[in-house]
């Protein structure tokens, strides 16, 4: 049992990592792959993730040193692009299947675009929902998700099934069940890890995506920080390419 200390929280940390990067390599070569052929054939990067998994989303779409064609949904959206009331917002909305629905209606998505889901559960009715639907209109899936929290809970959609059940790829971040990772004494846990190793998966797909482009010659559409000299011309250039289909800012 490591020590409940911000020490003993880095070695599990690093220990965790470490151990998410070696065995998930042969499922980032995979994912990096899916991307990179939507991408080809004139596709998007589509990100989503519900609760703290929305910090993943936010990892693949719209950062420097990211993908230009890049897209996050997020449950605001029904707000924000929908019409609907804020009050719809809320910590039960992520359960509800039909939330699917209204996020694909409602997001800037064609045909080749290519989806990236984050949830460490992995079994809430709106992410199994959103993952069927997207599988259903022909999008390739990668899906980051925590195999050991996600075989020790129920489904919470009417079918069943959960996310790791119908990605193309599912690429687990090793978070332990209920993701916290350091015991308390009269019980629970803290030091929640999830978050971590899901934006590392984030990043080495990213990367694996770049690499692949230049080594075929290809120009990476490939962000720099807007706070750097240059940095907004040479976004904005890029994001013209997608006019339309990327949102930012929101």
């Amino acid at each position: 049992m490591s020590e409940l200390s911000a020490d003993g929280f880095l070695r599990v940390v690093t220990g965790t990592v470490e151990r998410v990067s070696a065995s998930q390599r042969e499922g980032v070569l995979r994912a990096a792959d899916l991307v990179v052929a939507a991408l080809r054939a004139g596709g998007v990067v589509q990100a989503f993730g519900s609760g703290h998994s929305e910090a993943f989303a936010m990892e693949v779409a719209g950062r420097a040193g990211g993908l230009v064609p890049t897209n996050r949904i997020a449950l605001r959206d029904l707000v924000l692009f929908g019409g609907e009331p804020a009050s719809v917002l809320g910590p039960m909305l992520e359960r509800d299947p039909s939330v699917a629905h209204r996020l694909y209606a409602l997001a800037p998505i064609q045909p080749a675009d290519v989806f990236v889901m984050s949830s460490n559960s992995g079994v809430n009715g709106s992410i199994v929902e959103f993952a069927t639907l997207v599988k259903g209109r022909g999008h390739g899936l990668i899906a980051v998700t925590s195999l050991a929290h996600s075989a020790g809970v129920d489904s919470r959609h009417p079918s069943g099934r959960k996310l790791s059940d119908i990605a193309d790829v599912v690429l687990d971040n090793g978070a332990p069940y209920g993701d916290a990772t350091l015991a308390l004494p009269g019980g629970g846990a803290v030091g929640a890890i999830s978050s971590i190793t899901a934006a590392l998966l984030a990043q080495q797909v990213t990367v694996e995506v770049v690499r692949r482009m230049v080594e075929a010659g290809e120009a990476p559409p490939v962000y720099l920080s807007a706070n750097v000299p240059g940095g907004d011309e040479h976004n904005h250039e890029l994001e013209a390419r997608y006019a339309g289909r990327l949102r930012r800012g929101a």
